[in-house]
């Protein structure tokens, strides 16, 4: 029986046990070469010749725990890869700006702004020694190759898609240090793993860290928050996951991440463990007005904590670049949208109340968009009552995505049929046509595949005047 590897490899100690299978074979009747001892010691590892095994435990030794291992079989992905830390570099992130710094020899003493303003190939070449590799023509190269690499973390990853517990389990066994191995952007397998909880499970009992996060501080909580995954949130709970962690930004925790998309069921259970203050925009989308009672001052005006810990803004690079300021409109209009998109029809008043613009879009989409988008019905009533113009015009999503578009547009795009019958209710212009598509909700739906909630509004749009 062969010993597993460690954490840290030894080549020295694959080439002890490839000469102790030559000796063992002394003397017999098939007498074994070093090079196919080698050769069967090197498949036995997963590995399809000994040079292959010889520089992968070569390049781990080399680079240490930080290494990031490859485990996508196309380069398209890394060169999306690539791309994301360009904008979350573009965009301050101090974490990126680390990985630029300690990853590219001409930037090491660079300033931030050099940093920020770095191009594709400079972002290649740092993406290309995370990985272990001089430049990016040998990470290519090495992708390229992955498939029949016999790399371990590779190997983890598809057992992971192929939600095989048991093939995951045994190559741990083989290799008990990939737990702890870290893949592309600083994924670990925990955070590869997450919509698989026996998997998760698997990998916590083998020592994972519940808390572990990737290069943008991203945690498999932040994932359950994320994907409104309750079962996952209680299964990183109760093993003991920080809630006060943040990802993409200052203030990114994962009941930050749960509130960004509205999603109320998994925020209330985050929101029983979270220990970090609360700013205006946690408040109500939580929905907790003696909350945002606490943050405002005698005079009507909001204290300085209401609008700290906004460095989150979304929670990945498909959304814009932008930098939240500390004005006050900004605040109280943001807070009003996260009241929006998680149904909070008790706070939406009271923060209208202070001033919030009922209309108001401080980025990407305005109370009526985010509400109509959720399905949320009763915060869309509110909205109206309260004055929201449902063929107010705003932005949504990616840059790409939405410009100039009206409630009704992503309402229509994400099926939403009741919502979309409330807002023709409501006198919703059914022939606005988006600023960078030229499409009319009806457009919206047929592209989301929604043929019922398009062909009500082609009918409305027959008796358009």
């Amino acid at each position: 029986m062969t010993t597993p590897l460690p954490a840290a490899p030894s080549l020295e100690q694959l080439r002890k046990q490839a000469k102790e299978l030559v000796r063992k074979r002394r003397g017999g009747s098939e007498p074994l070469r070093l090079s196919d001892a080698q050769l069967a010691l090197a498949r036995e590892y997963g590995f399809p010749s000994w040079p292959r095994l010889k520089a992968y435990v070569e390049r781990v030794t080399a680079n240490g725990p930080g290494l990031a291992h490859a485990f996508v079989d196309e380069l398209g992905y890394y060169e999306d890869r690539a791309e994301g830390l360009r904008s979350v570099v573009e965009s301050g992130l101090e974490s990126g700006i680390a990985i630029v710094r300690a990853n590219h020899p001409r930037l090491a003493a660079a300033s931030d702004a050099e940093i920020r303003a770095i191009g594709p190939a400079d972002a290649r070449l740092v993406l290309a020694r995370e990985h272990g590799f001089a430049s990016w023509g040998a990470f290519r190269r090495h992708v390229e190759r992955l498939a029949e690499s016999g790399e371990p973390f590779r190997r983890a990853f598809k057992a992971i898609q192929a939600h095989d517990r048991t093939a995951l389990a045994t190559l741990l066994d083989r290799y008990p240090g990939l737990v702890c191995a870290r893949g592309t952007n600083g994924n670990d397998l925990l955070g590869l793993a997450t919509n698989d909880h026996a998997i998760v499970t698997e990998l916590l009992a083998r020592g994972a860290d519940p808390s572990s996060a990737n290069d943008r501080g991203w945690t498999p909580l932040h994932q359950a928050g994320y994907g409104n995954d309750t079962a996952l949130a209680r299964l990183m709970l109760d093993a003991g996951a920080r809630t006060d962690l943040s990802g993409h930004g200052e203030g990114g925790t994962p009941l930050a991440a749960a509130l960004f998309w509205g999603h109320r069921e998994v925020a209330d259970l985050l929101a029983e463990r979270e220990v970090a203050p609360h700013n205006l925009r946690i408040a109500a989308g939580l929905g907790r007005l003696d909350l945002i009672r606490g943050l405002v001052n005698a005079d009507g005006s909001l204290s300085e904590a209401a609008g700290a810990a906004r460095g989150f803004y979304r929670p990945h690079s498909g959304f814009p670049i932008w930098q939240p300021s500390d004005d006050p409109q900004e605040i109280l209009d943001e807070a009003l949208v996260w009241a929006a998109k998680s149904d909070r029809v008790e706070v939406l008043g009271p923060l209208v109340e202070l001033g919030a613009d009922v209309d108001g879009d401080p980025y990407r989409g305005t109370p009526l968009i985010w509400a109509a988008v959720n399905g949320r019905l009763a915060a869309m009533a509110r909205l109206i009552e309260l004055g929201a113009d449902v063929n107010r015009k705003g932005t949504f999503g990616g840059p790409d995505h939405g410009q100039g578009v009206t409630a009704l547009h992503p309402a229509a795009q994400a099926g939403r049929m009741q919502a979309v019958r409330a807002l023709l209710a409501a006198g919703a212009d059914v022939t606005i046509a988006d600023e960078i598509h030229g499409g009319r909700p009806s457009g919206w739906a047929d592209f989301g595949g929604h043929k019922a909630i398009a062909k009500l509004l082609y009918a409305a749009e027959k008796e358009a005047p």
